[in-house]
């Protein structure tokens, strides 16, 4: 059983020995002349030695005291770097990941348990967002966000394409009114607040521009918007990804097929680029993998609907 003496003891010590000063010592520790010195003394009466020589005006270290610091100091050293270490792994360990919402509870919670069981250890914390990317004062390490480009003034990673098109439920094209997407007119077209294309830019693009839809619906949230299409409640834009299970399943159907579909890329952003092995880059390399994925099952979908060739807006 190790004999150690009191150790808040010897860190008074070691920092009034390297100041030579009891006062210098207290306001690196944060606290008083008296409480330093009477620290000391507790060390010395536990030692049973004298490590200082005391004079009304100043202190020396005695040759006891010497030997002590050159022992303590490089000890204390290594307990430092122990701590550091553990704390380093301790955060490198917890990943926090920002993302959009529906993003985050259609494709990305969905597919995580797959990046857990590869690093039982690593601990992911999501929140969600669609405001502009800010690490500065952020509660997140990594970002996701869909874009037309890279966005600026940080590492983005392109991890996977969409295809942002129309989506409907089934039910309005077995009515025979939704054949072309010249019968937009006659149909209520959902949007929300956080659309990456409104109907009045797709309509523009495909050369609709002067339709006016019977009604319309508006959401806060592209996931209230996506509900109210599967509810039968009109037509929305979103990323066929999102969807896409939907759509074999015949719940939701994509009533124009890849035709006329607006493509962005979604990307990963970080500060700066990681580095290599760590758990960051481990999460990229996941994440291309999932995108990858997703573009094959997006690609053999669109072979189901008998249009593999999109027509980008």
């Amino acid at each position: 059983m190790r004999k150690l003496p009191p150790l808040n003891a010897v860190r008074a010590f070691e920092a009034a020995a390297r100041h030579v000063s009891f006062s210098k010592a207290a306001r690196e520790l944060f606290v008083t002349h008296g409480a330093v010195s009477k620290q000391v003394a507790a060390l010395e009466s536990w030692l049973g030695t004298e490590l200082f020589h005391r004079s009304p005006s100043q202190i020396s270290l005695s040759e006891a005291g010497k030997a002590f610091l050159a022992s303590v100091t490089p000890a204390l050293d290594r307990i430092a770097q122990a701590s550091s270490l553990l704390l380093e792994q301790k955060e490198s360990s917890v990943l926090r990941v920002n993302a959009p919402p529906t993003f985050t509870m259609r494709w990305l919670i969905p597919r995580l348990s797959t990046f857990q069981r590869r690093f039982p250890g690593v601990q992911v914390k999501l929140t969600t967002s669609t405001a502009p990317i800010s690490f500065a004062g952020q509660a997140y390490d990594m970002a996701i966000r869909g874009a037309r480009q890279p966005l600026a003034g940080m590492h983005a990673v392109p991890f996977m394409s969409e295809e942002i098109l129309p989506i409907c439920h089934p039910d309005l094209l077995a009515k025979g009114s939704l054949r072309e997407p010249l019968d937009l007119r006659r149909q209520t077209l959902i949007s929300y607040d956080t659309e990456p294309v409104s109907w009045r830019d797709w309509l523009g693009l495909a050369g609709l521009a002067d339709i006016h839809p019977q009604h319309s619906l508006q959401f806060e949230q592209m996931f209230f918007a996506l509900q109210a299409a599967a509810e039968g409640l009109g037509v929305v834009l979103v990323p066929l990804f999102l969807v896409a299970d939907d759509v074999i399943a015949g719940h939701l159907c994509a009533p124009f097929g890849f035709a006329l579909a607006h493509q962005r890329q979604y990307y990963l952003c970080t500060a700066q680029r990681p580095e290599a092995g760590s758990v960051p880059a481990a999460f990229i390399e996941w994440l291309l993998q999932e995108g990858r994925d997703t573009e094959l099952a997006i690609h053999a979908l669109g072979e189901g609907l008998g249009s593999a060739q999109v027509q980008q807006l």
